[in-house]
């Protein structure tokens, strides 16, 4: 009986927005304390369930969270559902309206998107095979296609934590990179959010009236836009060429020897350091000095502590 409620409060919360303890407890017979342990115990097994308090508080699933397809393909799932439902109208049953209601529940399905427009072809997913990001993808394209708003858990670069509302307007792909333009509740103007920093999205169960904006009001040099830009020369090995060309652009490379020089402006955050040290010694900074300076104490510390 426990397990089987414990799965019958997943299937609900998969199928709805959120809900509260209280309307989960009434439900299904049970103390507001077993909910949260339910909860708890889902949590346990890898389902991301969800508990906020506050304006947008209740229970729920991600709506980046799909259960897996198993032993269904699309087609052996809709025959199952339609055959449910034939049987349904002949035999008074409940067991077999409760199947088909979980049934019809589950519309998430384990599948990898590819969005097609003419003749361009983009892949949400990765070279590794995992498939969190196309799901991410997905509800955001959704959300900007239907003007949904979504509830995100997000992850700044500073490493900053927040949950906030938004509505989607436009997804932006610069320096192989997705981002989603939206107008974000909290700040009340418009943001640029990077997919890959969202940690979790869900539909709120509101739509929204996009608002009026232009082009020249994007702005697209939003990651840079909070840093100091620095000029810098850097040495690159040929070894390293082809992922240097992919981080810096191949324009920004000019052949030089027996290697090559890019000249270029960079953010100077933290991020600049760790990138080039990444290379190996494969990237050398030529200039300028004080960039070399960072370079070489945190090369130090690296062998320091081995």
């Amino acid at each position: 009986m426990k397990y089987q409620i414990m799965i019958d409060i997943m299937m609900t919360l998969l199928s709805k927005r959120k809900m509260t303890a209280s309307q989960l407890a009434d439900r299904y017979e049970i103390s507001t304390r077993s909910v949260y342990r339910y909860v708890e115990e889902l949590n346990v097994c890898g389902v991301p369930v969800d508990v906020e308090r506050g304006r947008y508080g209740g229970i729920s699933i991600p709506d980046t969270f799909r259960l897996p397809s198993y032993y269904f393909t699309r087609e052996e799932y809709a025959a199952t559902v339609n055959a449910l439902g034939a049987m349904a109208s002949q035999v008074d049953d409940k067991n077999v309206l409760t199947a088909m209601d979980k049934l019809q529940r589950r519309q998430k399905t384990e599948k990898r998107e590819l969005s097609v427009c003419g003749n361009i072809l983009v892949d949400g997913g990765n070279w590794w095979g995992g498939n969190k990001f196309s799901k991410k993808m997905k509800v955001c394209e959704q959300a900007v296609n239907e003007s949904k708003s979504l509830l995100i858990d997000y992850i700044s670069r500073s490493g900053e934590h927040s949950k906030r509302v938004i509505d989607p307007h436009l997804l932006i792909f610069k320096q192989n990179i997705w981002y989603v333009y939206a107008f974000c509740h909290t700040k009340q103007t418009f943001r640029t959010f990077k997919i890959g920093r969202i940690k979790n999205a869900a539909f709120t169960g509101s739509v929204f009236t996009k608002r009026e904006f232009t082009r020249d009001e994007i702005d697209l040099d939003f990651y840079v836009s909070g840093d100091k830009l620095i000029n810098v020369t850097l040495e690159i090995d040929k070894s390293s060429l082809s992922d240097a060309e992919e981080w810096l652009g191949i324009d920004n490379i000019e052949p030089s020897g027996d290697g090559f020089i890019a000249n270029l402006a960079l953010p100077d955050d933290g991020g600049l350091v760790n990138k080039i040290l990444s290379y190996g010694g494969a990237v050398k900074v030529l200039q300028p000095p004080e960039l070399k300076r960072k370079i070489s104490e945190t090369a130090k510390k690296i062998a320091a502590s081995y």
